[in-house]
């Protein structure tokens, strides 16, 4: 039998953790599910509703997570952890994600995260294109597992992200 992804769940997840900025319309993000590359991997609570979201890309030679959520009441709990490093050791392509950078506590608080669970903040210049229209590029930083990345070697990832991901 297969199991009903919640949508509706996974959509508040990414209401409640990104800026309208940094997620799909609701249509758009449900869309993605039929993408052959997008995965959305679910955390249940013990009421099997959804209490994390890991929503990712597989392209083969490298992985892309593009959200990482928990719920507002849950987080710190380990969830976010827990999910991250199961799907870091899902597979041996390496990884990229994408972070605000490091003005403000928060951003530096997540970066800090992703580096105590093994990615590396890479310094060059990242702009995300807009995920709904009629919004800007957010200027954003590329962080990677196992390694650190330069410019040069992520230039391959960001045609592949711009073409699939952004539809640019």
């Amino acid at each position: 039998m297969k199991i009903q992804i919640p949508f509706d769940e996974v959509f508040k997840l990414l209401e409640e953790a990104f800026p309208v900025t940094e997620i799909r319309t609701y249509e758009g993000q449900r869309t993605l599910l039929e993408h052959p590359n997008y995965r959305l991997h679910i955390e249940r609570d013990a009421a099997g509703r959804a209490a994390g979201i890991l929503a990712s890309w597989d392209f083969g030679t490298f992985r892309f997570v593009e959200h990482i959520a928990v719920g507002a009441t849950i987080r710190g709990g380990g969830i976010g952890k827990r999910m991250l490093t199961d799907y870091m050791h899902s597979g041996a392509s390496p990884i990229v994600l994408e972070v605000e950078p490091p003005d403000e506590a928060m951003a530096e608080r997540r970066i800090h995260f992703y580096e105590r669970c093994g990615f590396h903040l890479n310094d060059f210049p990242y702009k995300q294109p807009p995920l709904r229209a009629g919004q800007p590029e957010i200027a954003l930083n590329i962080m990677s597992y196992p390694h650190p990345l330069t410019e040069a070697e992520f230039l391959p990832y960001k045609r592949i992200l711009y073409a699939e991901v952004y539809k640019k």
